[in-house]
C-alpha cells in the first residue's frame, strides 16, 4: 500500500467485514450508509465516511468518523486532559472557520438530488465554529480534509500518529 493523500471519490462499499468491525466499534448498527475511507494496512477501518442523513432521513452532522479504537482511546484521553480548549487557543482561528466552510460544504454537496427535508448543519462533527470534538477533526484530517484541529491532534499523538503522516508507514487512504 502507498501513503497518498486520500481522494474522496475512490472509494467503494463496505465489505461485509467492513460493516461488522463498524458494528462491534459502534457498540451498534451504523445508522447510515458509509464508506472505509481510511485503513491500516492490516484493511481494518480507521476513518469511515457517513452519508449526509441517516436511514431514517435524519440530518448525520459527522461526515467523517473515527473508529479506530487505539486512535479513539488515545485522542479521548487528549480531550479529557483539556485537549478542546487548548487545541481551540492555539489554532488560528481563520482556518479552523475555513475548515468548517469546506466540510459544511462538502457534506451539503452529498445531500441526494432533490432533497428538501432537513438537512446537516454546521461543519466539522456539526460544529459551527470552534472545537466540539478532537475525534470528529482529526477524521476529518486523516481523510483527507485540510484540517488544524487534525492536524494539531496528530502533533499531539506521538509515535501513534507516525503511520499518518506523511512519509509514515503506510495506511490506505482508498
Amino acid at each position: 500500500m502507498t501513503t497518498v493523500r486520500p481522494s474522496r471519490s475512490e472509494t467503494c462499499d463496505p465489505t461485509p467485514g467492513d460493516v461488522a468491525a463498524v458494528r462491534e466499534r459502534l457498540g451498534r448498527e451504523p445508522q447510515a450508509g458509509f464508506r472505509v475511507v481510511v485503513r491500516r494496512p492490516d484493511g481494518s477501518p480507521v476513518v469511515i465516511r457517513n452519508e449526509p442523513l441517516l436511514d431514517d432521513g435524519t440530518p448525520m452532522p459527522t461526515r467523517y468518523w473515527l473508529v479506530d479504537p487505539e486512535l479513539a482511546r488515545a485522542v479521548g484521553t487528549l480531550e479529557a486532559e483539556g485537549g478542546v480548549d487548548r487545541s481551540e487557543s492555539e489554532v488560528d482561528a481563520a482556518e479552523l472557520a475555513e475548515a468548517h466552510r469546506r466540510a459544511s460544504a462538502e457534506r451539503t454537496a452529498a445531500l441526494p438530488a432533490g432533497h428538501d427535508g432537513p438537512s446537516p448543519s454546521g461543519g466539522v462533527g456539526g460544529t459551527r465554529r470552534g472545537v466540539k470534538c478532537l475525534h470528529a477533526h482529526l477524521a476529518n484530517h486523516l481523510a483527507g480534509g485540510e484540517d488544524p484541529v487534525g492536524v494539531w491532534v496528530l502533533d499531539r499523538l506521538g509515535p501513534l500518529g507516525d503511520p499518518f503522516r506523511p512519509g509514515g508507514a503506510p495506511v490506505d487512504r482508498s
